[in-house]
């Protein structure tokens, strides 16, 4: 009798999970009820497949409301009630309409409006009734509504310590105190699940009203097929005959383009492929991923194929990837077999700045009732939800501030108000908070969407479905994810800038002849790489330089040991030491060096993991699967995860494996394998690599001139200003005359833009570029300023910059001229004068700048001088007892440096105190690195940008040589001359 069930995908309001709600009305001996959750059909097939395995007939629906008010519940009986339901909400949500008081005429669902609701009432349409507005019946007339009225007994918390966990949601959801919550705001404490015969009870008198929810209840019917079957898109060409052909054709041509017409092992390689695509049902998947790139090349996009994907030989002839399966020895089952538990995806790669229109073509060609972008459910799991809830309960922001940071405030944990705040996060952990948008995951369905959810139109403006990636693939459904990097941007930038500056053509996908250019791999032996991407961070350059790694292969292997998970577990040590002394790698057992012997008994790819699962604990390819999705936190059922584990050591055990060994043997793989790429990942982020590094090697100033103008990366942006004049472009100031609003480079001048300009409106970028494209180049400040419009004080900001340099007076001169044009209200405006007026000259008094003065508009404008630098700031001439490329004839001896603060990072010890490590650039703009440890840190921290002296004593790790520092300290800088 329950048709008004909400799960807590009614969002911040109820508070059972689907699993929860089965659970409890089996227990309230319920057979049948009616998942409605508010706005939204997130947990419908989660609750369709619960209920089909615990014996309940499962009803799905959607409660519409409009701020507080209900205007009616929808309950579909069957699938394309559900449709019908779905679109509509869908509608109201892309067109961004209000829902209105009135359902419109569904066919396959029915309607119930709470009791009250006045107007006419379709033969599909219902009146709810709660047991609380019975009395309302009392005395009248009701023939004209008796088969109409059904019970409305709604369903939001499970007991008394749910409600109260309620009305924190409601709190938090309304950004208000608990205690200003009204009755309007929440559900009733009676809204749950009541005892058996109760229902009956309440209705006694009224029993007729139990039969007509009984009647409509019985009538519908959720005729979703059980179990995950396929519905994505089943065909590219209409006919799976047609995709085969298709399919094939593609492969085999692709195949004489990667390795020609007579390679042996290519040709076997890619039939066996061809088949398992086939059995598998997969042609279309490829044909469309395919498609997609086909569309991006002819607009001239660049894009990365990597992931999983990039272990197919298939891929890498229909140039999905750009990765050699074959030369790297990758195999294809990791990608695609016949027992994988799980949708395998290729990753799509595009610039940032073109991968909505590759989105928008994927919706165009497949269609909007066929496409959807992938969402995700973010949850109550972070310290910020205790911050929510002190401001519910009302608590002063200094006291909210010391149950999230305890050291601030010096609080008792004992404390009997935290001790209420860690209640109710208990509670609310891990609840869904709010929906979102999955980073890149596209779904190309063969049946409408809506068939399986409706769908939120999110700010980045495409239609997306209200569940995540887990519940899609339980569904049904593999996604295409298209992505986005900067790294990308970087270099389709580059290329482009290339034929502009220096009328080159450049053939960036020729990555087999980078791999072997001598001038790149010196490069990255040492780690210069400032602006490649993945390749360019402090840990990775030293990396590099500890692998002396001057080859594709060691690359591939430095991209996946240089994650999280392998660093911590000390593997990434081991794997250094063992690359330099091969010989003396002690294998942990004869598998490991059967298995692992390329990477010297080190985890190094989650193929490894794979392997080990396999051929050590003697797992079946499916759980060794399943094992390592689940320590990447890619498969939810914790049960189920346990169980593999538990059998892990027991099927090694069993084969004889010694406990010690399997211990160690599973502290390696459980600590590496969340952490790691697959093999293909990582050498799709090499090839990536190298077209970077032959951009930097080959074309410098147009390669950090694109690094700049794609704004990512590791460092912040004065650095690669930095690169950028290392590379011998000489680097100008913003200028009205030269300057767009990226940087814009000429031969070997680079000017800066207008973006980066702190302060300056973006909208009179626009007009001052395209001013002087249609009239010519301004010849004079007043004239610049009548032509542009411009306002007094975005004037005085390219004045202070030095965008208006080309007038040839000084700055001060300008700042006294725009104020006199203002001041004698000279209108700026955007059209030329019909008669020339005489321009009045007025005897100036001599006003000169220092170049400390300009130094300090751009540190405050830009963020970093430009004309001097910081060293030049400093009050001290010192610039330190060594430089950067003298420290390794110092190790083992104390240094005193001077450095120009790059970046640092954090990290937590063994024992959970903090260290550091610093990068820094000494005078002569070379890098060097640092290290502080615990015992030094608290009394010498970082404090910001600007230049440090640091004495400490140098160290090396295979040829890599640092700073420990022992003291280090903040240099002052001279006055600003202006606020003197």
């Amino acid at each position: 009798m329950y048709i008004n069930v909400h799960s807590q995908y009614s969002l911040r309001y109820g508070t059972m999970s689907i699993e929860k709600i089965v659970s409890e009305a089996i227990g309230f001996g319920v057979t049948q009820l009616v998942l409605t959750d508010i706005n939204n059909s997130t947990g419908v097939m989660d609750f369709f497949r619960e209920c089909s395995e615990k014996g309940i007939k499962p009803i799905a629906g959607i409660e519409f409301r409009r701020d507080k008010k209900l205007l009616f519940i929808g309950i579909a009986r069957n699938k394309e009630g559900m449709k019908e339901l779905n679109d509509f909400l869908t509608y109201h949500n892309l067109e961004q309409l209000e829902l209105p008081d009135v359902a419109p005429a569904f066919v396959h669902a029915n309607v119930v409006y709470p009791f009250g609701h006045l107007g006419e009432l379709l033969s599909n349409e219902y009146l709810g009734i709660h047991f609380s507005q019975l009395h309302e019946l009392y005395d009248r007339d009701i023939s004209a509504i008796r088969s109409k009225l059904v019970a409305l007994q709604p369903v939001f918390v499970a007991d008394k310590i749910e409600y109260r966990l309620h009305e924190y949601l409601r709190g938090i959801d309304l950004n208000t105190l608990l205690t200003m919550v009204e009755p309007l705001d929440k559900c009733r404490s009676t809204d749950r699940f009541l005892k058996a015969g109760e229902m009956e009870s309440k209705f006694a008198k009224h029993s007729f009203i139990l039969d007509n929810t009984r009647a409509m209840m019985n009538d519908c019917v959720m005729d979703y097929p059980l179990g995950r079957i396929n519905l994505n898109r089943k065909t590219f060409t209409g006919s799976k005959k047609d995709d085969k052909a298709l399919l094939e054709k593609l492969a085999m041509k692709g195949m004489v383009y990667r390795y020609g017409s007579k390679n042996k092992e290519a040709l076997g390689k890619v039939k066996h492929e061809l088949k398992v695509i086939v059995d598998l049902d997969f042609c279309a998947y490829f044909l469309i991923t395919w498609d997609i790139i086909r569309y991006a090349k002819d607009q001239g996009y660049y894009h990365v194929g990597r992931g999983s994907g990039a272990n197919s030989t298939v891929a890498y002839c229909l140039c999905i990837t750009d990765v050699d399966p074959i030369e790297l020895d990758l195999y294809f089952e990791r990608f695609l077999n016949a027992e994988r538990t799980s949708p395998p995806d290729f990753d799509l790669d595009f610039s940032w700045d073109e991968r909505e229109d590759v989105q928008d073509y994927i919706f165009k060609r497949y269609g909007r009732e066929h496409t959807a972008l992938l969402g995700t459910m973010s949850t109550f799991k972070d310290r910020s939800v205790i911050r929510e809830i002190g401001k519910v309960m009302g608590l002063p922001k200094s006291e909210i501030d010391g149950f999230t940071d305890p050291t601030r405030a010096g609080l008792n944990r004992n404390n009997e108000t935290f001790k209420k705040i860690t209640a109710i996060y208990n509670l609310m952990q891990n609840m869904p908070n709010q929906r979102s948008i999955h980073a890149g995951g596209v779904l190309i369905s063969e049946e409408p969407i809506t068939y399986y959810t409706a769908l939120d139109l999110p700010p980045k403006g495409m239609p997306t479905v209200q569940w995540d990636m887990y519940e899609a693939e339980r569904i049904g459904y593999d996604k295409y994810d298209i992505l986005s990097q900067r790294g990308i941007g970087h270099i389709k930038e580059a290329v482009r800038l290339v034929e502009l500056n220096q009328q080159r053509t450049i053939d960036i996908h020729k990555v087999k002849d980078f791999m072997k250019d001598p001038n790149l791999n010196a490069r990255l032996k040492v780690g210069n790489t400032i602006g490649c991407f993945y390749i360019e961070s402090p840990a990775m350059r030293q990396l590099l330089t500890k692998l002396t790694c001057d080859n594709y292969l060691t690359l591939v292997a430095a991209s996946s040991i240089i994650r999280p998970g392998v660093a911590s577990s000390g593997m990434m040590k081991t794997y250094i030491q063992s690359f330099h002394n091969p010989t003396a790698v002690k294998y942990l057992h004869p598998v490991m060096e059967e298995r692992l012997k390329e990477t010297f008994g080190v985890m190094v790819y989650q193929e490894d993991v794979i392997k080990i699962c396999i051929h050590f604990a003697g797992m079946d390819g499916t759980d060794a699967d399943i094992l390592r999705r689940g320590m990447s936190g890619k498969y939810r059922s914790k049960k189920e995860f346990d169980r593999l584990v538990e059998r892990f050591f027991e099927l090694a055990e069993a084969l004889g494996r010694p406990k010690e060994v399997v211990a160690e043997v599973w502290r390696q793989v459980s600590s590496f394998a969340g952490y790691s790429f697959s093999k293909a990942h990582s050498a799709s982020f090499a090839v990536e690599s190298y077209q970077s590094l032959f951009l930097k090697t080959y074309y410098p100033k147009e390669f950090m001139v694109a690094v700049l103008n794609n704004y990512g990366g590791f460092y912040s942006r004065w650095l690669y200003v930095h690169e950028l004049s290392k590379a011998g472009a000489k680097v100008h100031l913003p200028c009205v005359n030269c300057s767009f609003g990226v940087v814009a480079i000429f031969g070997d001048d680079a000017y800066l833009g207008f973006i980066g300009i702190q302060g300056f409106e973006s909208k009179y970028i626009e007009i001052i570029t395209e001013e002087r494209r249609m009239n010519g180049i301004y010849a004079s400040l007043e004239e610049f300023v009548k032509r542009v419009g411009i306002t007094l004080d975005q004037c005085i900001i390219l004045i202070r910059v030095g965008a208006l340099r080309f007038t040839g007076k000084s700055k001060k001169e300008m700042l006294w001229e725009v104020h006199l044009l203002f001041g004698s209200k000279v209108k700026p405006n955007n059209h030329g004068e019909l008669f020339a007026v005489e321009h009045k000259d007025y005897a100036m008094p001599e006003l000169t700048n220092t170049a400390l003065e300009d130094a300090y508009h751009e540190l405050e404008l830009l963020g970093f001088p430009l004309s001097l630098s910081m060293f030049d700031l400093l009050k001290t001439e010192y610039r330190g007892a060594a430089f950067a490329r003298q420290l390794s004839t110092f190790v083992g001896r104390p240094v005193r440096m001077v450095g120009h603060y790059v970046t640092e990072k954090t990290v937590h010890t063994k024992n959970n105190k903090k260290m550091w490590f610093g990068t820094f650039l000494d005078a002569e703009g070379e890098f060097f690195d640092t290290v502080h440890f615990p015992n030094s840190t608290p009394s010498y921290p970082f404090r910001g940008s600007g230049c440090y002296l640091i004495e400490g004593k140098v160290v090396e790790d295979f040829g890599f040589p640092s700073i420990e520092v022992q003291k280090f300290a903040k240099l002052p800088i001279v006055e600003n001359p202006i606020m003197v």
